[in-house]
């Protein structure tokens, strides 16, 4: 398995990655790893690479990508979805850096530190012109009450600050302790002293800073954005900077990165900008570092995802829960797959008993195995995508029918009907225990004989002598009918699956199917 690091990690990071042994690591830099791109089983990025459609078009193996921040806006995710692509980020791995960053620029503001060194420097003694103000009975307005905006706060009471914070996302019960002051965002734009940024870039937010937004705002408030760049509307803060109306800003991320230095509002003496160097500390690039490489590990040796940003999050110990229920559903998806014909049209996974709390990675497990005959490049990640371009329905439900267990049913509808298998986790495997509703038990696993047919003498014996005269073992013959009583003009129908050593020929099955009480053959083969 190939790793790709495109951009610098930490020692300790690429140890984790490195200890497995069965691993190949190439360490590379933003300009040259495209070269290795098809090679790639997993990308590591920070913030310099762009993972495009086009980069992921070139890496045909690729499944995982690591972000080693928090931040996957240099991700096309849609694509990376549809690829099959799981995207893997470390929110709060540097969140106490960026909150720290925050204050920093905010005292950088208040006290003129910048301009007070470069004057000075400068071989001058001006301290009338550099006259200050306290932090303290200031109100911080927080826009996002994440983790980060969370530190910013902590940091902020100790400085004596009054705390206001909008955020949609948030209960107002949870932060009751915090000390904080939950408003609309036109209320903290009209109290804030200082307004921080700690919000995600959505088309929502997007320029969600602009005149307007800026005109609401109390004379001399001071921006300060470590978040997203394009949540400031540039041109709007450098005109709301000029005409005095703001008493300051501190940037540490821009619309267009990196800044080519010309850029007109950098030259406003109101203005403290910064590299994007918000998160750039030692501890913090260890952290996220660490994090993003143990992430990718657990994932790519167990399939352990932790903060996927595509698709269904669950924790170590939900993924365990889980987990062989996600084979069994993918075993049932393909069987039932296999045995029908006609084109796909919905999908609907029942489960019985306490299957699992968090059902979402069980029912993509069961899709992508009722997928795999049609070719199609479906795993976890991307399945429900798959579903939706084809328009296939998807459903499930849930049943506490005590009589059943902890099971799951997966039932197809095709233009030809449909088949309904059902199954359970027996001794941590999966196995087979209905068909269509009659009662049939096998193992969910190596290759399978599906027959469908009159129950009448001689078919037992037919099937044996079939597989016998072409030197086919059978590993199990398992056989169940249907539970009515029959009648002249509707005699019972009866299934057998029968495990094989060997995959029988297209040869074999016509044989089988020239008893005239056999109506479907079908062959499955499953990984053992």
């Amino acid at each position: 398995m190939n790793i790709l690091v495109a951009e610098p990690l930490s020692p300790a990071g690429l140890a984790i990655l490195q200890k497995n042994t069965d691993w190949n690591v190439i360490v590379s830099s933003p300009k040259e790893y495209d070269q290795h791109l098809a090679e790639a089983d997993a990308l590591v990025v920070r913030s310099a690479v762009k993972v495009t459609r086009e980069v992921l078009a070139k890496a045909p193996k690729l499944r995982a990508i690591g972000r080693a921040g928090v931040g996957v806006d240099n991700v096309d995710l849609a694509a990376a979805t549809e690829a099959g692509v799981i995207v893997m980020n470390t929110p709060g791995g540097n969140a106490i850096s960026v909150a720290e960053h925050t204050l920093a620029l905010m005292l950088a503001m208040a006290r003129h530190v910048a301009a007070a060194s470069e004057s000075t420097k400068g071989g001058k003694w001006e301290k009338k012109r550099f006259m200050g103000n306290e932090l303290r009975e200031k109100v911080l307005g927080l826009v996002g009450l994440g983790t980060i905006g969370r530190g910013v706060l902590q940091r902020a009471q100790a400085f004596e600050m009054r705390i206001l914070a909008y955020d949609p996302f948030v209960n107002p019960e949870s932060v009751r302790s915090l000390d904080v002051t939950m408003v609309s965002l036109d209320e903290l734009y009209a109290q804030s002293d200082f307004i921080s940024l700690h919000t995600a870039l959505t088309p929502e937010t997007k320029g969600m800073l602009d005149a307007a937004a800026f005109a609401k705002m109390k004379p001399g408030a001071r921006i300060v954005n470590c978040a997203r760049g394009e949540l400031v509307n540039h041109e709007a803060l450098a005109a709301a900077l000029e005409s005095g109306h703001l008493g300051g800003a501190a940037l540490d991320v821009f619309e267009v990165e990196p800044l080519k230095g010309d850029e007109a509002f950098l030259k406003l003496p109101s203005l403290v900008a910064t590299p994007h160097i918000a998160a750039s500390t030692e501890e913090a690039q260890e952290i996220v570092g660490v994090r993003i490489a143990q992430q990718l590990s657990d994932y790519l040796r167990d399939g352990v995802a932790i903060n996927a940003v595509n698709m269904p999050q669950v924790s170590p110990a939900e993924y365990r829960q889980a987990e062989p229920f996600m084979h069994l559903a993918e075993r049932l998806g393909e069987f039932a797959s296999r045995i029908s014909q006609g084109s796909l049209r919905s999908v609907r996974i029942t489960y019985f008993g306490d299957v699992a709390e968090n059902t979402q990675l069980i029912r993509n497990a069961g899709l992508v195995g009722a997928f795999r005959r049609a070719g199609e490049r479906a795993n976890i990640v991307n399945v429900m995508q798959v579903a939706a371009a084809r328009g296939v329905n998807i459903s499930e439900q849930h049943e506490n029918v005590q009589d059943h267990g902890n099971a799951i049913h997966v039932e197809l509808e095709t233009t030809e009907g449909r088949t309904r298998v059902g199954g359970a986790v027996v001794l941590d495997r999966p196995r087979l225990l209905r068909v269509d509703g009659i009662s049939v038990e096998t193992p969910l696993s190596g290759d399978l004989v599906y027959m469908r047919n009159v129950d009448v003498p001689g078919v037992i014996g037919h099937v044996g002598k079939v597989l016998g005269d072409n030197q086919i073992n059978i590993a199990n013959f398992s056989l169940g009918r249907e539970e009515r009583i029959p009648t002249p003009d509707a005699p019972l129908e009866a299934v057998a699956v029968v495990e094989t050593d060997g995959l029988p020929s297209d040869a074999v099955l016509e044989e089988l199917k020239k008893n005239p009480a056999v109506r479907i053959v079908r062959v499955v083969s499953l990984s053992r």
